[in-house]
C-alpha cells in the first residue's frame, strides 16, 4: 500500500513527498517492483533521489520539513507510530484498519485531540468513484429508503506477505479485508444496533470467510467474503443496494455501477474518472493544509468500523450469536 500511495501522491498538487522510510535498502533505493496487492496495481521503480531517506520512523519524525506522515505499515504498527507522529506535531494519515481493537483506536483519537493535529484513516472505498456515487445517491435519498444491502469482497489468501497471515499483527483475513465494507456501511447508515455472523477459518489452508448481518432498524445489511485459499482465486468487490426507487449494483469483475429503476429501466450511473487513492490523499492534504476536520472520513467512524468488525468475528466464533454494538 505504500507503493500505491506513492504513485497516487505524484498526482496530488497539494502535497509534496519529503521523505520515505524503510528498513529495506532495496526499497529505499526506489525499487518497489516486487510489491503486490489487491488494489492499486503492482509496484514499480521510483526516483527517491530528491527526498530524504530514513531507516527508522524516529529519524523521520525529527525532520522539521515533514508536516504529515502517511502510515502504510502492518496493522499492529499503526497505533504506536501514529501516536508518536502526533506527539511529534505531524498530521497523520493511517492505512486501514485503523487499529487492532476499538480501545486502541480511541487512544489514537485522544492523542490527535490533545495534539491538535489531524488524524484520518485511509478508508479508500469512500473515495472510489462507484462507491462515492452510490453513497451520494443513498444519502440524498434519491431512491427512497434502503430496504436491503449486500456487500461482498474476496480474494486469495495473500502469499506475498507473512504478517497478513499472522492474526496477532493483521487481525486476520476477514478483519483486514472486510473492514472496507463495514466502514462503508457505517458511512451510509451509521453504526448497526447489533451484528451476527457465521463462517469458517482455517489459517493453514488460507481460508478465512464470513457471512455477517449488520442489524439496522427496519433492514439488514449483509457483509460477506474473505480469503479463499492461496494462489489463483481473483480479487473482486461488489455491492447491491435495494431501495424503493430501484436497485444499485456494482461489481469490479465487470459490472459498472448501474441503477435498475423501479419502472424497469436500466440506467448506467455516470462516474468521475478520479483515482480513489489520489482523491483520498488529496482530501487529507487539503484538510491538513486548512486545519479542517476530515468529515468525509472521520476517525470516530473508523474506530466504530474496527469495533463492528471485531464483533462480527466474535459472533462467528459463537456460531452466529447476536452481538450488540455499543459504538
Amino acid at each position: 500500500m505504500g507503493s500505491t500511495h506513492l504513485k497516487a501522491l505524484r498526482n496530488v498538487s497539494g502535497a509534496t513527498l519529503a521523505a520515505v522510510v524503510s528498513s529495506d535498502e532495496s526499497k529505499l533505493s526506489g525499487d518497489l517492483s516486487g510489491i503486490q496487492g489487491n488494489l492499486g496495481g503492482p509496484g514499480e521503480k521510483m526516483d527517491f533521489s530528491g527526498v530524504a531517506r530514513y531507516h527508522t520512523v524516529e529519524e523521520a519524525l525529527r525532520d522539521p520539513a515533514i508536516d504529515a506522515v502517511d502510515i502504510c505499515l502492518p496493522t499492529d504498527r499503526h497505533a504506536p507510530v501514529a501516536i508518536d507522529a502526533l506527539r511529534a506535531g505531524k498530521h497523520v494519515l493511517v492505512e486501514k484498519p485503523m487499529a487492532l481493537d476499538g480501545e486502541t483506536a480511541d487512544r489514537m483519537i485522544g492523542e490527535a485531540e490533545r495534539s491538535g493535529k489531524l488524524l484520518m484513516t485511509a478508508q479508500v472505498l469512500r473515495f472510489l468513484p462507484a462507491y462515492e456515487a452510490a453513497g451520494a445517491m443513498v444519502k440524498a435519498a434519491r431512491l427512497g429508503p434502503v430496504r436491503s444491502a449486500i456487500f461482498r469482497r474476496r480474494c486469495a489468501a495473500p502469499a506475498w506477505s507473512k504478517w497478513l497471515s499472522d492474526a496477532s499483527r493483521s487481525g486476520g483475513g476477514v478483519f483486514d479485508l472486510l473492514i472496507h465494507d463495514v466502514d462503508y456501511c457505517i458511512s451510509l447508515f451509521g453504526a448497526p444496533a447489533a451484528v451476527s455472523a457465521t463462517g469458517y477459518e482455517d489459517a493453514q489452508r488460507g481460508i478465512d470467510s464470513i457471512l455477517a448481518q449488520l442489524h439496522y432498524p427496519g433492514f439488514e445489511a449483509i457483509v460477506t467474503g474473505g480469503w479463499h485459499h492461496p494462489g489463483a482465486y481473483p480479487f473482486s468487490m461488489e455491492f447491491t443496494l435495494i431501495s424503493d426507487g430501484g436497485t444499485l449494483e456494482f461489481s469490479s469483475a465487470g459490472k459498472p455501477l448501474t441503477l435498475y429503476q423501479a419502472d424497469g429501466v436500466e440506467v448506467p450511473v455516470a462516474l468521475t474518472d478520479k483515482d480513489g487513492f489520489e482523491a483520498e490523499i488529496e482530501y487529507f492534504a487539503a484538510c491538513a493544509s486548512s486545519g479542517a476536520k476530515p468529515e468525509r472520513c472521520p476517525p470516530r467512524e473508523s474506530a466504530t468500523a474496527v469495533r463492528v468488525t471485531r464483533a462480527m468475528l466474535e459472533s462467528r466464533a459463537g456460531n452466529g450469536e447476536r452481538i450488540e454494538c455499543k459504538g
